[in-house]
Formats: structure tokens, sequence, C-alpha cells
């Protein structure tokens, strides 16, 4: 065991741990928003709510980082981790209000297993972030981030052969890849959080 002659400020393991349940929140929204029949008006306010939960949250930690001395890790890692998770946030608050202002009421089936890989992940990340304490017990967490990416990366290609199919017409086929493609992009923030998770942990070990 490493012994640390200098304090560290551990209100950082607290926000991300925040950040990551508010991620978590915001997850379960989106799989209600795409039921048929929910009131998605209401669920979109709620998500904004989310995201302006997150965005207070990141803006506390580069508050704290900028009045930081002595971090418990790389202060570039601390900035380039919580600009992460704040975009997550930001592209799942995307496809949420993209679905109402569209009123797209009828989404095709892939929309909820990209829905799906993405609350998987946020369930993940939300397990992981107190781990950042005692770096352990991590690997298993990026491995499977990692490996629900590629299943959203298969699911992102159907969907959109099946946009091009001619099923649909041309408006709708661009209203639903904007959807989509933001799904698609909360998929790819999540695997860079887990990422930036992988490079703390070496580094710390």
């Amino acid at each position: 065991m490493r012994l640390r002659l200098t304090p560290r400020e551990d209100s950082y393991y607290d926000l991300f741990a925040d950040s990551a349940n508010n991620l978590v929140t915001a997850s379960r929204l989106l799989v209600e928003i795409i039921s048929d029949g929910s009131d998605r008006e209401t669920l979109a306010e709620k998500m904004r709510a989310c995201e302006h939960a997150g965005d207070e949250r990141t803006h506390a930690i580069m508050n704290r980082l900028n009045e930081s001395f002595i971090t418990p890790f790389d202060r570039e890692d601390i900035y380039r981790l919580a600009s992460n998770l704040d975009d997550v946030m930001d592209a799942m608050e995307a496809a949420s209000d993209l679905i109402v202002l569209y009123q797209l009421d009828h989404l095709p089936k892939d929309v909820v297993r990209q829905v799906e890989v993405l609350e998987r992940a946020a369930e993940l990340t939300a397990e992981a972030m107190p781990r950042l304490r005692s770096m352990k017990n991590l690997n298993e967490y990026w491995i499977e981030v990692n490996r629900l990416e590629n299943q959203g990366d298969q699911v992102y290609r159907r969907l959109l052969a099946k946009l091009f199919s001619g099923e649909y017409d041309a408006l709708t086929v661009m209203k639903m890849k904007e959807v989509v493609d933001a799904l698609e992009e909360a998929a790819d923030a999540f695997e860079h959080v887990a990422n930036t998770v992988e490079s703390i942990a070496v580094k710390e070990s």
C-alpha cells in the first residue's frame, strides 16, 4: 500500500459519483420518453432539469479544480473526466428534446436497443465512480462499456439501413437520423468516460 504524505481533495469523488448517478436518472427518463403513450413533454422537462443538474456538478468540479492546490489525480484527467460525463448528458438531453420537437410518435424498434445500451452504460459508470478512490476493480467496467459501445455501433448501423430503406419519407428520415445520431453520440461519450477512467487507473497503478 502506498503511503501518501500529502492530503488530497476528496470532494471530487463525490461530485463524479453525483454526475454519474444523474446519468442513470437521465437514461431511465429516455426509456420512458421512447415508450408509447408517454407524456413526452413532461419527461423532456425532467430531462432538461437533469441536464441543468449535470451542468451544476460540472461547474462545481471545474471551480474546485481552479481552487485546489492538491488533487487526487492529474488535473488534466479531472477536467477530461468531468467533460466526458457532461458530454453524455448533453447528448441524451439532445435526443430527448428532438423526439419531442419533431413529434416522433413512432420510433424504429432498434431505438429501444440504443437506449438500453445507454441505460446499462450509465449503471456501470455509476457503479464505477466510487471505485476511483481505491482505483481497484475497474478493469471489468471499461471492458464492458467498450463492449456495449460496439453493440451500440451495430444497432446504429442497422437503424441507418432501415432509415434509408425507402420505408420512410425523406423528412421523417432526416428527423429520425438526428435522434439516432444523438443517441450514438451518447454511447460514444460513455466509452470516452471509460477510456479516461482506464487512463487514470493506469497512471495511478
